[in-house]
């Protein structure tokens, strides 16, 4: 008999009131959030990392973590690209809204990283780029000052992402006192960072959907990789999600969003037994016709992790169980988890 699969989802948005049964403030269903977590639950998921987007959202994920206490529960900490205006928007100006976001960073030990932060150049209508980019950098305070690995966002920014954590690791280091001998900041890129990654905290961008390029560089900073199914919609992600080192690998829903559909790339790899239906791809009702039991059409949940790993194992052309291991075991690396 096979060993049974166990996932940590290190990215789900349980913030969002559609897990309460509420669309665009508007009531479609009763609350079914229980639910939810026994699907997770029935589905091998032993642990889910609440992603925070702003010093609110930390807030109601605490207050979450608190009252399901038993379905092990974790969370991050940070300010969202599309939201930084709100270091600007808090009645005590940047530093406060700073200050606000680092005391919650260290009121709880089940606060395992500082995002979601980094740069989304595809949003600029809700946020300018400048906005963006200072207070990517005042982010790095927060994981300077916890200790916690950080969790990455990157759309569409280019080289501007890459050569702000090159450049922050670069100070980082002159600041810390190593025996730097590449001082210039061309120069030292990728020899300094290899030569000196232990000395640095893990972080992951997640819900990749980059070029080979950009995957390669993310890579040689030591960053791992969150794939969920928004990352293998084309057959571009499924090229690049194949090369990605299994010891960069880490698995996400990104839920309620990036769900595997029928149109993508990688539908046609998601071959599950009637068995593994129930698990990872339970079956639905739409929200006006919501039934409880039933997982809600078009909403995603953590339970279909499991999709994602399957299509991973398939185009990747790897055993199912020791691709699942080997990436349970990076994730508790990255985020101090104790491995069972």
């Amino acid at each position: 008999m096979s060993k049974k699969i166990r996932f940590i989802e290190i990215g789900a948005n349980l913030t969002d009131p559609v897990f309460k049964g509420i669309y665009r403030g508007v009531r479609a269903h009763s609350d079914d959030f229980n639910d939810m977590l026994q699907r997770a639950r029935n589905a091998g998921v032993e642990k889910i990392i609440i992603t925070a987007g702003t010093a609110k959202e930390a807030e109601k994920a605490r207050d979450i973590v608190h009252t399901y206490d038993t379905h092990n529960l974790l969370m991050t900490v940070g300010c969202h690209p599309t939201r930084c205006k709100e270091f600007e928007k808090d009645p005590g100006g940047p530093d406060e809204y700073y200050r606000k976001l680092l005391d919650i960073a260290k009121s709880d030990h089940r606060i395992v990283a500082i995002g979601e932060c980094g740069l989304d150049y595809d949003r600029l209508q809700f946020c300018p780029k400048e906005t963006q980019l200072k207070y990517f950098e005042r982010q790095f305070d927060l994981a300077e000052e916890t200790g916690l690995p950080m969790f990455l966002h990157n759309r569409n920014t280019g080289n501007d992402f890459i050569d702000i954590l090159l450049f922050r690791i670069y100070i980082i280091n002159i600041i810390v006192k190593l025996n730097v001998v590449y001082l210039n900041y061309n120069d030292m890129k990728i020899h300094l960072i290899q030569k000196h990654r232990h000395r640095f905290k893990n972080g992951v961008m997640h819900s990749i959907t980059c070029t080979m390029e950009e995957m390669e560089r993310a890579v040689s900073l030591g960053l791992y990789l969150g794939i969920n199914g928004c990352s293998l919609k084309t057959q571009e992600n499924l090229e690049v999600a194949k090369k990605v080192p299994i010891d960069k690998l880490m698995l996400e829903t990104d839920a309620p969003w990036c769900d595997i559909r029928p149109t993508h790339a990688s539908y046609k790899h998601l071959n599950l037994s009637e068995e593994k239906k129930l698990l990872y791809q339970p079956p639905t009702r739409k929200k006006e016709k919501f039934e409880s039991g039933f997982m809600v059409k078009g909403r995603n949940e953590p339970c279909c992790i499991g999709q994602v790993l399957h299509v991973l194992a398939s185009i990747r052309d790897e055993n199912l169980e020791e691709l699942a291991e080997t990436i349970y075991k990076n994730t508790c690396e990255v985020f101090n988890i104790d491995l069972m």
